[in-house]
């Protein structure tokens, strides 16, 4: 197996000129390629910034982050905007499409963004539409679709880069119970089907029930990781 990830003793602390919170502590984390895995825990207990700092939207104050073997903690912003581009996909629980413009241009954006021709992307926009069940969508805008079709516009988005993985915060949280599920549908496919990685931090049961590796967060720190690297490296899973 791949290693996509390995995180050694990271940790982050926000509002340190006031009352200090100490978000992610001394946390160590390596996930294999095709890894299917949410991060857990209650609210205020590090997923997020956890999945921030894995995707380089923040760097830890200690601790150091190795994506396929590229340090994202020692690089400069410039650098990091460039590997974010080409190597993360990014799923956000608000969606984040630019509301100008359509859902295809949304899509566009990022492989323009990469240097990448005309014909590829036409071909990649279709390719990854027809992927997630909006190939009448192509020209409608933000506004004109329902919470569940904007979040697969944004899953389209986050794979048109072609990335090492893709992160994704609360995807299911602002979507019905039908919607929640086809888009899993869609993300365990590409998984399997595409050996794919995913990293969610979620609340959302439907998720975790999907996942084949669960890691709880409690304050910050790793309070139990179960799962599929686990069993295959240790014979057990670490709690």
């Amino acid at each position: 197996m791949k290693t996509v990830i390995d995180a050694h003793n990271i940790s982050k602390t926000f509002n340190k000129k006031s009352i200090p919170v100490l978000a992610v502590k001394n946390v160590h984390l390596h996930l294999e390629k095709g890894e299917f895995v949410a991060l857990v825990g209650p609210s205020g207990s590090g997923k997020t910034t956890l999945l921030n700092l894995i995707g380089g939207l923040d760097k830890p104050d200690q601790g150091n982050i190795l994506i396929n073997g590229i340090d994202i903690t020692k690089l400069s912003a410039n650098e990091l905007i460039d590997f974010r581009l080409h190597n993360i996909g990014f799923v956000f629980q608000s969606f984040n499409l630019i509301p100008v413009l359509t859902a295809k241009e949304n899509v566009e954006l990022i492989m323009q963004l990469q240097g990448r021709g005309k014909r590829e992307i036409k071909e990649r926009v279709q390719t990854l539409f027809q992927e997630v069940g909006l190939s009448d969508k192509l020209n409608s805008r933000p506004a004109q679709l329902s919470g569940g079709q904007q979040q697969r516009v944004a899953v389209a988005r986050a794979l048109a880069s072609k990335p090492q993985f893709v992160l994704a915060d609360e995807p299911t949280a602002n979507l019905d119970s039908k919607s929640a599920a086809n888009l899993l549908d869609i993300m365990t496919k590409l998984n399997q089907e595409e050996n794919m990685t995913f990293i969610f931090s979620t609340h959302d049961q439907r998720v975790i029930e999907r996942a084949r590796r669960v890691i709880t967060l409690v304050d910050g720190e790793v309070n139990s990781d179960t799962g599929t690297y686990l069993e295959l490296n240790h014979g057990n899973s670490l709690i």
